[in-house]
């Protein structure tokens, strides 16, 4: 389905369906901060409360953890979402 991290190959290599139908536009990236922002500060929070360390410690911890958790919620949220619109038929909206 992906050339590279991201970019979505021209057509499926198995079958041959044409992925320019597809657009997940800001979706999977909006998704990705949401879920997370939730868990990183959720983590940070607890790790203040219950262990009250330095900042530089927050630094090191959450930096990685954002870097890497956005990264693998980036693919996977842009791969379910253009399931999803190929599954329920979803294009451009029309004027009737």
């Amino acid at each position: 389905m992906f050339d590279g991290y991201i970019k979505l190959k021209p057509n499926c290599p198995s079958c041959g369906l044409d992925y320019a139908m597809f657009d997940a536009g800001d979706g999977p990236a909006v998704f990705g901060i949401l879920v997370v922002g939730a868990i990183v500060a959720g983590m940070a929070l607890w790790v203040e409360f219950t262990f009250s360390p330095p900042y530089w410690v927050h630094a090191v911890l959450w930096a990685p953890l954002i870097v890497i958790l956005s990264l693998a919620f980036l693919r996977l949220s842009k791969s379910t979402l253009l399931v999803l619109q190929f599954k329920h038929k979803a294009g451009e909206g029309r004027r009737h």
